[in-house]
């Protein structure tokens, strides 16, 4: 394949287009992030307050749920894929660029507990595409494919700050290797973190860290430089994956039956659960709402500062403010499960030969497997996040265990397409590219 000019070609060209899709969605963060720090920290300075008052995120739930839902009737893509359906790849679209981007915009920074990965992905693919029009290029099956997925690698690499996470990602989540990949990666994985521990066998201390040369964990998740096939009805699903094992799409169902009064009911929700969050714990309403990734660095940098019931209370709320986002709004399943698991983990730390560094990595690495079912990739992406060689078997062991604990679970309902209105037969799918 290397040797055919047309396969150089488009090498070269993927390497060109790479520079501006990088540089939009560098600056699409920063947006995001920028939006985040506005919405959440300035006004409410503004107004006399230290961190948000209890019912802050509902006023924006609702801007957020109407937005997404118009966006979801009216655009081209439907805003991108249900969070709900995991990590998807291929299928790119120009056309739903637009709706992708402003579905993120009314998302992520107005509280949805979902993170900007997805709707990364699904921008950099419809991007790349848009260039190879702009310069007409050939628009052949096999140009599309690849240039879709080089710009969803380009553009994913930014928040995940590495591009060997971007591509590892993508090629699990385009199933390249088929279930066989799986086959063969599992076992290897869980035998060569078997070999890894009984090779670097030392005594631990009381903290559950190795002795004398621990190192600590890097506190921060990878910087965001500020949370799939982009269908017709967002409702079509990752090859080879089931379709729900743990009732995550109930919400989505839901938001089917009635698109435009059930996404403001799910977002509305999701701030309540926020607002009582913060009434009852006293803590900030934006430790529920929002991706979790500043938190998460929170929590790492100082366990400590969080009581047990502020722990299990931000498990609660959270968990059901996700599983509400993941079916109405617009964005990833990866941050907030990343806190989740993290959260677990310090809860866990207590336990006789845990700690807290090695409690967080094992809870971030079973969470993130466990939501994306993509074993590979949450392996490196939480190396890559803890920065602590001696919890890699733990973090290899834990992900390979929930990634097969949720595959053996029983497969859940499908997303049914959307209706345009009550009562309506569904809307076809598109056939625009």
């Amino acid at each position: 394949m290397l040797r055919r000019p047309e396969y150089r070609r488009a090498l070269v060209f993927c390497g060109i287009i790479g520079i501006p899709v990088s540089l939009i969605a560098f600056w699409f963060l920063v947006l995001l992030h920028e939006l985040e720090t506005l919405i959440w920290v300035d006004w409410p300075h503004d107004l006399g307050w230290s961190d948000p008052p209890w019912w802050w995120p509902l006023p924006l739930a609702l801007v957020s749920g109407a937005v997404v839902a118009l966006v979801v009737l009216r655009f081209p893509g439907r805003g991108g894929h249900i969070p709900a359906a995991g990590l998807q790849a291929g299928g790119a679209s120009k056309a739903a660029v637009p709706g992708v981007a402003l579905a993120a915009l009314a998302s992520l920074p107005l509280g949805a507990v979902l993170g900007p990965e997805a709707p990364l992905i699904a921008l950099g693919g419809g991007l790349a595409l848009a260039f190879r029009d702009l310069v007409r290029a050939p628009a052949t099956e096999a140009s599309t494919t690849l240039l879709g997925a080089a710009g969803a690698a380009s553009a994913i690499s930014a928040i995940f700050g590495s591009p060997l996470v971007a591509a590892v990602l993508l090629m699990e989540v385009a199933g390249v290797g088929g279930p066989q990949l799986f086959a063969v990666m599992l076992p290897a994985l869980l035998a060569s973190g078997r070999r890894h521990r009984v090779h670097r066998l030392r005594p631990l201390d009381r903290t559950g860290c190795r002795k004398p040369e621990h190192r600590a964990a890097r506190s921060t998740p990878p910087r965001r430089r500020r949370r799939g096939v982009v269908d017709a009805d967002g409702a079509r699903h990752r090859r080879g994956r089931p379709r729900d094992a743990g009732g995550r799409t109930d919400a989505a169902r839901l938001v089917a039956a009635h698109p435009l009064r059930n996404t403001v009911l799910c977002a509305l929700g999701a701030a309540g659960c926020a607002a009582l969050y913060a009434g009852i714990t006293g803590r900030s309403p934006s430790e529920v709402s929002l991706s979790g990734q500043a938190t998460l660095s929170q929590l790492a940098a100082d366990p400590h500062a969080w009581s047990v019931g502020s722990l299990v209370a931000v498990l609660v709320f959270k968990g059901v403010a996700y599983t509400l986002c993941l079916g109405s709004l617009r964005g990833g399943s990866t941050f907030p499960a990343l806190f989740l698991g993290g959260a677990v983990g310090v809860l866990l730390s207590p336990l006789p030969g845990l700690g807290v560094v090695p409690g967080m990595a094992a809870g971030v690495a079973a969470a993130s497997a466990a939501t994306l079912r993509l074993p590979v990739s949450c392996v490196v992406l939480v190396v890559l996040v803890v920065g602590n060689s001696e919890t890699v078997p733990m973090i290899v062991l834990a992900a390979v265990v929930a990634f097969v604990t949720t595959e053996l679970l029983p497969q859940g309902p499908g997303i049914p397409p959307f209706s345009a209105k009550p009562g309506r037969a569904p809307r076809p799918a598109s056939s625009r590219p």
